[in-house]
């Protein structure tokens, strides 16, 4: 099965009556996912967005409880969410939705807001037919061609793109395309080449062992301690909770926060356990290759390159997975 190029508009306009599309466009020079309608310019070609997708599920800014004070308390959660249609989503990124769905989502503990958000998100992924420079997906578990953990599987041939159906959900989508899929399949297009890779082998059980390691000195050295590159990652996740008050009414709040920040770890009395850049850049490289998959049973990085492309210190993730392939067992 296959959707037509000169098709696209009206499968998007198809997908918009089951729920909200986001699709990948260009906007004020910034590529990220927008709301799709009648009219919009999207662009299906981009290799990746600038901002990832996860503000789909974990927003940036969410409200999360309304409560009044006063005699007659109340406190009521807010679950504000809609179906939603994320469309030409990149292998890397469903990827880091199931990292996210991990740590929202199991465990023993399962977090309502982003649970009621991802029980209405279908996830229509497109394979990669381009790499950029900085992307590593192959070396950190995602392939530029699958997309398992997707509804539905676009892959890129010469007059469209072929369907590949994964779920249920994908086939609700495929239901409301009627008319718009053609039975005869075009010629797939090769896969994406990447020129990055890393060698992951033995190095989370390096790491868990390189806590005093010199590397963190030299490292650290050149970070601004900004948190571009948490803000940029698909997979970060570090948040404060805040109320906000108006007279007896309020909201709590939840905000994307950092670990590359030091207010994010200094406690009440002052202390910081990670008070420097040093401590804290160690401790999301550990976080990232480690002790995430010491936890999940996979590693927090998908390969994306956003960090490595956004970073004004050229800090490379893939330059530490490879200087701790080089460090004498530990």
């Amino acid at each position: 099965m296959e959707i037509k190029k000169e098709n696209i508009g009206n499968t998007l306009e198809s997908l918009s009556k089951l729920g909200k599309v986001l699709a990948p466009a260009i906007v004020d020079g910034v590529k990220k996912f927008i709301p799709w309608e009648a009219g919009a310019e999207i662009d299906l070609d981009l290799v990746n967005t600038t901002l990832p997708p996860k503000d789909i599920l974990f927003p940036q800014t969410e409200k999360m409880y309304s409560f009044s004070t006063g005699p007659e308390a109340q406190v009521q959660e807010v679950m504000e969410a809609d179906e939603q249609i994320l469309f030409g989503v990149r292998p890397c990124d469903v990827q880091s939705i199931d990292c996210l769905d991990q740590v929202f989502l199991t465990k023993t503990y399962t977090d309502n807001f982003y649970a009621n958000k991802r029980g209405k998100l279908t996830i229509i992924a497109i394979a990669c037919k381009e790499a950029a420079p900085t992307c590593f997906c192959r070396s950190m578990g995602p392939k530029p061609d699958e997309a398992p953990l997707a509804d539905i599987l676009l892959i890129p041939t010469a007059s469209g793109w072929n369907i590949s159906c994964q779920s249920d959900k994908g086939k609700k989508v495929l239901a409301a395309l009627d008319g718009l899929v053609e039975e005869t399949d075009g010629s797939l297009l090769p896969p994406a080449r990447l020129q990055l890779t890393v060698d992951m082998t033995g190095v989370a059980e390096k790491l868990s062992g390189m806590f005093e390691h010199p590397i963190w000195d030299e490292l650290s050295r050149p970070c601004l301690g900004c948190g571009t590159c948490t803000f940029v990652c698909p997979t970060c996740y570090c948040f404060e909770m805040a109320p906000e008050m108006r007279g007896r009414e309020g909201t709590e709040m939840r905000y994307w926060d950092s670990c590359m920040f030091p207010e994010y770890t200094r406690m009440a009395g002052g202390h910081n356990p990670r008070p420097g850049n040093k401590e804290r850049l160690r401790n999301r490289y550990l976080h990232k290759l480690a002790f995430f998959a010491e936890r999940y049973g996979k590693g927090l990085c998908v390969g994306c390159g956003r960090c490595l492309e956004k970073c004004p210190a050229g800090l490379d993730i893939a330059k530490v997975i490879e200087m701790t392939g080089e460090v004498e067992s530990v």
